[in-house]
């Protein structure tokens, strides 16, 4: 009863200690899913980044096509900058002869030019699909950057969640009429890489929206309020899943001279942007460290297509998702850490954390702001908290094992389990087995002037008695039968010389009744004990239900070895040997001692016993 109770009490507290585990683990995650540490995010981004690079996606864009202010554009149109005419040039030609959707200026243009230029730019922007561009600075100054001046924002409060403004770079103000503007201002993240760009920001009063929003807001195509608004921090997550490379990049100077083909840039929207060094619009993106800012734009365009048309889903946290997720894979790693081998625990453990990367890399291709490393960690923690708290268990439920064994076998035999790391030991075999069943002599009648005290008392030390050389020689012992006890040797190990170390035992076991009796002989009656032995094969192993184990025999030889104890209370000598196991004895002298008859069978065999017993 105190066994059981300490087992119940060692498994409620492994169980709270499993879910304190748990929530620690899940806490973690939380923690760092909601605070987002700058190592862990590095970590995230980095991790971002490779799956980007790997998965994006190489196959032409055909919406969109990028005309470039390059080096061989400045060495055959001329330096920069250029003439506001060669400019409008450029627009008019994309537009009119090239049938562009769209005509996006990664340029800003603070200072007035040649009036003619200008005014044919004002005319594009005003009235065709030319969409300008002017710098938010959300870096707060003193005095504020205030250059040309700001056109296309909307009249409102701060949208919750999008990044105010504290200064601008506009176009001079022979361009405010423009029906089309929007922002190229950014902040890249605080390891130098762009990956987000605020849709909507907001300066004096007004919300501006981003060059790429405005470019499709002005092609007819609305992005939905709640897209604009971000993240939690006011950024919209660049997908970049298409490949730079997947963009047609068209030098400027094949405009001016016609070598594009015919209808290649029709009803694509179009970014004029400068790749030149001399220019300086250079970026550090995931997909390549240094490349020209209109790439960004083309990216976030695309991106912003692809969700309008549904190829991607809009930004969402996880959050729900990711603790779900950790709750649960965290709840069956530990309750397999109690059920499985190590080995097969720790490839669970393994096997939630890919699979969880391989989700969480696929929801970042969904535009999934979730912490990628958050899980990773709390499953760390499952591994330095969970994996030693298992081996702790399984080494005191060894010892509980150890401890329960050694009161069926001998401790040598039980150290030799051990030492031989034998595995299904206690599987049913047939084995070989020398049988021992002794027995007190009359032992109603012996206990029934006895109070309940002394007979439990003498129960207890003959028991002792008997006991004590079985295990000492190795055997086991299969049970107490009341009064007496069946042990055998040759299980769960070989025993050579089971019949001598059973005859060795039972003379033990008499001369330990005999001191016995002489010490108590002044206030209890003496004790009187009968053996029997026999050898034969049996059925021996755990032969338990699923309700209880027990290691125990079965087979003739415990039947007869019965039959010689019953049959040693009618006989003069307290010892009766079977003929199997007579015939094994090599140490022990034997005499015949009569014959017995088995119970209800015509069957008679000859018995033995050891002189001076």
């Amino acid at each position: 009863m105190e066994f059981r109770l300490m087992a119940s009490l060692q498994n409620h507290s492994s169980f709270l200690t499993r879910c304190l585990i748990v929530l620690m683990a899940c806490a973690c995650a939380a923690l760092l899913e909601y605070s987002r540490p700058p190592l862990l995010e590095r970590i995230d981004e980095s991790i971002r980044d490779v799956s980007l690079r790997f998965f994006a996606d190489t196959a032409q864009e055909k919406r969109i096509a990028i005309v470039d202010i390059d080096e061989e554009s400045l060495r055959q149109v001329g330096a920069w900058p250029w003439s506001r005419e060669k400019l409008a040039e450029l627009v008019e030609k994309l537009i009119s002869h090239h049938g562009a959707r769209s005509v996006a200026l990664d340029i800003v243009l603070p200072e007035p030019g040649s009036p003619s230029g200008d005014t044919r730019l004002a005319m594009l922007a005003e009235h065709g699909p030319l969409i300008l561009s002017q710098i938010l600075d959300y870096a707060p100054r003193q005095p504020a950057l205030a250059q040309g001046e700001l056109s296309g924002g909307d009249p409102g409060t701060p949208i919750p969640g999008s990044p105010v403004a504290h200064g601008f770079i506009g176009n001079h103000p022979g361009l405010a009429r423009a029906r089309c503007s929007g922002n190229i201002g950014y902040i890249p993240d605080p390891d130098g890489v762009l990956r987000h760009l605020p849709l909507l920001s907001h300066f004096s009063g007004r919300n501006y929206p981003h060059l790429s929003v405005r470019l499709l807001d002005c092609a007819g195509t609305q992005i939905p309020a709640s897209m604009l608004q971000g993240n939690v921090l006011g950024y919209w997550r660049i997908p970049y899943h298409v490949s730079f490379a997947a963009y047609p990049v068209i030098s400027a100077e094949a405009i001016f001279t016609g070598a594009v083909p015919p209808g290649f840039l029709r009803d694509r929207h179009v970014i004029v942007g400068a790749s030149s060094i001399s220019l300086g619009d250079r970026v550090s993106t995931p997909l390549a460290p240094f490349v020209a800012g209109f790439m960004v734009h083309a990216a976030s365009l695309s991106g912003l297509l692809d969700l309008e048309a549904g190829k991607i889903s809009p930004p969402w946290s996880g959050r729900l998702f990711l603790l779900g997720w950790v709750f649960a894979t965290a709840t069956l790693i530990m309750l397999s850490f109690g059920r499985m081998r190590a080995a097969n625990s720790v490839f669970l453990l393994l096997s939630c954390a890919t699979a969880w990367t391989l989700i969480a890399l696929t929801g970042a291709h969904q535009q999934a702001e979730w912490s990628i490393s958050a899980p990773l960690v709390a499953y760390l923690v499952l591994l330095l908290l969970g994996l030693p708290l298992e081996v702790l268990l399984a080494q005191n439920k060894t010892r509980q094992i150890i401890n329960t064994l050694s009161h069926y076998v001998s401790r040598q035999v039980l150290n030799e389990l051990l030492r031989s790391g034998q595995q299904h030991s206690l599987q049913p075999k047939l084995r070989e087995i020398t049988v021992l069943i002794a027995d007190i002599e009359n032992y109603t009648h012996l206990t029934s002037t006895l109070t309940l005290h002394d007979a439990a008392q003498l129960t207890k030390d003959v028991l002792e008695c008997l006991t004590q050389p079985l295990l000492a020689l190795g055997g086991t012992l299969d049970k107490y039968s009341g009064d007496g006890l069946v042990g055998f040797w040759g299980a769960p190990l070989d025993c050579p010389d089971q019949a001598d170390i059973a005859v060795d035992a039972a003379l033990t076991m008499l001369r330990q009744i005999n001191m016995y009796n002489e010490r108590s002989q002044s206030r209890l009656p003496a004790v009187r004990v009968r053996i029997g032995i026999e050898s034969g094969h049996a059925l021996v192993g755990d032969l338990g239900t699923t309700f209880r184990s027990t290691y125990t025999a079965v087979g003739d030889c415990i039947n007869f070895s019965s039959r010689l104890e019953a049959a040693a209370r009618n006989m003069p000598i307290p010892l009766l040997i079977g003929p199997e196991t007579q015939k094994r004895l090599k140490r022990h002298a034997t005499h015949a001692a009569g014959t017995i008859k088995l119970r209800g069978t015509a069957t008679e065999f000859e018995t033995y016993s050891v002189p001076r017993i």
